[in-house]
């Protein structure tokens, strides 16, 4: 698991999300929630290289909410990880965001992270 969550606003630009990976060295972001009953989303590289890039549109006039997934594949911080591959798996994601008992964003974990950490059934680490 990936403990440095970036997060970065709904309405942020694709520019500024491509400024905040690159500053941080990750290809996903966090996307804030708008209150306490919305959920997460989350934007990636390929949903800049797909939505954005591809398509000859403007970074700097492209809002991150209008490519970001939502809701996102949310797994507690002490699922065992056999369980999180599966999911994964289940829902033909690459990654999810780990959460703590408030919900707040603690981590991202990947299908990489998990398949190749050594142990496969303890929790996130």
């Amino acid at each position: 698991m990936s403990s440095d969550v970036r997060i970065i606003g709904r309405t942020a630009t694709v520019a500024d999300a491509i400024v905040a990976m690159r500053e941080a060295g990750v290809s996903s972001l966090v996307v804030r929630r708008r209150d306490d009953d919305d959920e997460f989303g989350l934007v990636v590289l390929s949903d800049i290289a797909r939505d954005v890039i591809a398509q000859d549109r403007a970074p700097e006039r492209v809002n991150v909410y209008e490519i970001m997934s939502k809701p996102v594949l949310s797994l507690p911080e002490d699922m065992q990880s056999k369980y999180a591959v599966r999911l994964l798996v289940k829902f033909n994601v690459s990654r999810a965001v780990v959460v703590d008992e408030k919900r707040a964003p603690v981590g991202i974990v990947t299908l990489r992270d998990l398949v190749l950490r050594d142990g496969s059934s303890g929790e996130f680490e």
